[in-house]
């Protein structure tokens, strides 16, 4: 395959940030990790995000070799993503002059913000683009509801982005059917599932530090949708057995004080252990100290976490939504539950944990699966053929790649 020069667009979500926080997480990660492993298989790749601090440098060049490029939009603090559409234009000019002065093969957006600035900037240079939405607006005003904090014209806008980029990219085989409901061209979208770094999250290494009892890990984001409270309502019927809540900003978090409150009110406040945020460095050893792996969100449009589970042995207990029903194999590498029914949960997780060889079992597929599917190269590779396929349709007839 040629080598490239591509140019990936995250506006709110760097790749330089620790996920964890209100609006960061699976694809702050996703990002940094397709970028670095697209240029490790011989790239040239550059990651563009707003500058939300001032001391940040124009360019930060990452072990791998991504650079990744600071843009000025907007005020350079740390701003809400919902807050960001009035600076959409200025990130648009902004990469359209640096796009004029370097010219990439294509642009990966990722996010509906990300793909308004960077389909602006790329159409007037006919620079082909890529679009991977990570989440949909559709999907969480049917879930949120009041609740959803999305500017207005975001489902509009994802609807036309899906018709006019070259190719979407999404994630699972749900949000490609939740694409072509919105009119995206089913011809123009491909499925490309997001990863896991299969030489960090391994069976082999230490374990986090337990007492007698069974241990459930929840790890991520403690938002509602998240559906951490419905593992806490679970626990009430799963007894013997501990629940730590890795995730969150900290003892001040609110998410974290209403599930405290709430363990509390059902009295399991002492057997729910609130770690606050992990690093990635530290979470292959929390996943592996688990039993279990719970992962119960309402909607997820891919869900890292179980994938990081798996790839560390340990069987997860998922939600049949979005890209858990493609990750999480049920009854070969963890156990499907629906969405929000707790009651549903408490049965499965006590069938597993009462069954140490069918845990065992599952943990063993679910890192072969990860190795064979998910490693971070194959999805390189399976983009970049991607990127090939659209740069073929817009080459000139018998011009060369």
């Amino acid at each position: 395959m040629p080598t490239r020069k591509i140019d990936l667009v995250s506006e709110h979500a760097s790749p330089l940030a620790d996920p964890g926080g209100p609006d960061a997480g699976g694809q702050n990660v996703h990002v940094r990790a397709l970028a670095e492993a697209l240029a490790r298989a011989g790239h040239d790749v550059t990651v563009w995000t707003r500058r939300d601090d001032a001391g940040l440098p124009p360019t930060v060049t990452t072990d791998a070799g991504v650079r990744v490029r600071h843009l000025d939009a907007g005020p350079p603090v740390p701003l809400p993503k919902d807050e960001l559409v009035p600076h959409v234009p200025a990130m648009a000019h902004a990469l359209g002059r640096a796009w004029r002065a370097d010219r990439p093969d294509v642009v990966h957006a990722h996010f509906w913000m990300s793909g308004l600035a960077a389909l602006t900037a790329a159409r007037d240079l006919d620079v082909p683009t890529v679009q991977t939405f990570h989440a949909l607006g559709t999907v969480k005003r049917r879930h949120q509801g009041d609740a959803d904090s999305s500017p207005p014209g975001r489902i509009r806008a994802e609807c036309c982005l899906a018709r006019q980029v070259d190719r979407v990219v999404a994630t699972c085989n749900d949000e490609v059917d939740e694409l072509v409901r919105m009119g995206a061209p089913r011809a123009r979208t491909e499925v490309v599932p997001c990863g896991v770094d299969t030489a960090e999250f391994t069976p082999a290494g230490p374990a986090a530090p337990r007492g007698a009892l069974r241990r459930l890990v929840s790890l991520g984001r403690l938002v509602r949708r998240k559906g951490v409270d419905e593992a806490v309502l679970a626990l009430t019927r799963v007894p013997d057995t501990e629940l730590v809540v890795a995730g969150g900003t900290g003892d001040d978090d609110p998410d974290r004080a209403r599930l405290s409150a709430l363990a509390e009110r059902v009295r399991v406040r002492d057997r729910v252990r609130f770690v606050g945020p992990v690093s990635r460095a530290d979470a292959p050893a929390l996943l592996r100290s688990a039993d279990a792996v719970v992962c119960v969100p309402w909607y997820e449009p891919f869900g890292m976490v179980p994938l990081e589970a798996m790839a560390c042995a340990r069987p997860v207990v998922a939600s049949a939504v979005g890209g858990l029903a493609d990750t999480v194999v049920d009854g070969v590498t963890g156990v499907h539950v629906p969405p929000r029914d707790p009651r549903a949960l408490a049965v499965a997780l006590r069938r597993l944990l009462a069954s140490p060889a069918t845990a065992e079992a599952f943990g063993t597929a679910g890192r072969e699966r990860a190795e064979v599917r998910y490693g971070w190269a194959q999805v390189a590779a399976a983009t970049a053929a991607v990127y090939e396929q659209v740069l073929q349709v817009r080459a000139p007839l018998g011009a060369a790649s």
